[in-house]
Parts: C-alpha cells; structure tokens; sequence
C-alpha cells in the first residue's frame, strides 16, 4: 500500500476516484459540507489532501491541516474516507505522524463519529472531550 500527498495541480486528476469517498465523510458533518465544500477546502485553503492506493486503484483519502493554537501546533484531520480501511489505516498514519513531525505538530487532532474510537484505541488514541450540538431554538 501506498500513500501519497496530492499536490494541488493533480487534484482533478484524483477527484473522480476519491469524491465518493469524501461525499460520505460529508454526510456525517449533519449538514455542514457537502462534499464540493471538502474539495473548495483543498483548492483554497492550506490543506493537504493524501490518497491511499496500490497498483492504479485508490482505497482511500485524507484531508488534512496544520493549525496553530497559542500554545502548540496540530495536525488535523478534517474528512476521512475510503474502502477497506485495515489496508491503509497503518501506513497512512504512519505518513500522516511524520508530517506532523516534520511541520512541528504535537499531535494529530480529529472529530467524528464515535465508530473512530475503536479504530484508533491500538494507536494510542486518547478521548479528551465530547462534541456537543445544541439547537438554537428549542423544538415544540
């Protein structure tokens, strides 16, 4: 298994394999991107978008972005997806580690679904908070 850092100007070269991928992470954000959103991110924002693949087939995709706080830098891991996951979850972490690394990050940050936990608990996954969605209005 591979895994490979998209650079911008092979980003429609990719799209057509790795869309429906990223239209799926997109339908866990409840509403907050569609899947064209995801790839405006790519396009617009300093983000990296990394691709999983053997022979000419892509298994899966990452998106992902360093962010700075005031007090420490972070590799965030905005939208997953792909197919057989157990293939490519090693090696892309493994990428993904030495990037951060490289960028000066401390750690490697997500959001999800709960699902997440399980996969990550052998690699030192830690839950540090819950996130909370509250409605603006109550609903009658």
């Amino acid at each position: 298994m591979q895994i490979s850092y998209v650079p911008l100007e092979y980003l429609e070269t990719v799209w057509p394999q790795i869309e429906g991928y990223l239209d799926g992470a997109a339908r866990y954000s409840h509403g907050r991107f569609k899947v064209e959103d995801i790839k405006h991110g790519i396009e617009t924002k300093p983000q990296q978008l990394w691709v999983a693949y053997e022979d000419e087939f892509i298994y899966g995709a990452v998106v992902t972005e360093v962010v700075t706080y005031p007090q420490m830098k972070a590799l965030d891991t905005h939208f997953t997806g792909g197919i057989e996951l157990p293939k490519w979850k090693t090696p892309m972490l493994e990428v993904l580690q030495k990037f951060a690394r490289d960028n000066g990050c401390n750690i490697i940050e997500s959001y999800g679904r709960p699902g997440w936990e399980k996969v990550f608990t052998d690699d030192g996954f830690k839950k540090r908070f819950m996130f909370y969605e509250l409605p603006v209005e109550k609903e009658a």
